[in-house]
């Protein structure tokens, strides 16, 4: 079994903070489960390019209001209780217009390494952080 809590994780290399977005990594890939789960904050009055070309995610809004717009496609309204699932590696433009917390699931999971390339991708990494 595995318990964990998210004072526990804050301030942690498990607590990645960006301009845009912290990401506050729950589970990752070395906790074996196949996923890995995380409680995101998305800033206020910021747009993130995003493109997870190698994992697929489903996020779910707990807080805040933004909003997701598909490149080349449609724009959808973030609000507490709307789940989106990026099941076709779309690539698109997130944007707070409010504090969003956000709890996301990657497949596959992540190591807790990654970062954002210049296109918005999280590169697979095999190997587990230390």
């Amino acid at each position: 079994m595995i318990v964990k809590n998210l004072d526990d994780i804050i301030h942690t290399q498990d607590d990645i903070d960006t301009l845009t977005w912290n990401s506050r990594r729950l589970l990752l890939k070395k906790d074996g489960m196949g996923f890995s789960m995380h409680d995101t904050i998305i800033k206020a009055g910021t747009e993130t390019l995003i493109w997870y070309r190698n994992h697929v995610e489903a996020v779910y809004c707990i807080e805040g209001e933004g909003e997701i717009e598909v490149i080349g496609g449609e724009t959808y309204a973030i609000k507490p209780g709307t789940l989106y699932a990026l099941d076709g590696h779309e690539k698109h433009l997130l944007r707070a217009q409010s504090q969003l917390r956000m709890v996301c699931v990657f497949n596959p999971p992540l190591t807790g390494a990654e970062v954002h390339d210049k296109d918005g991708v999280y590169p697979i990494l095999e190997e587990t952080q230390a």
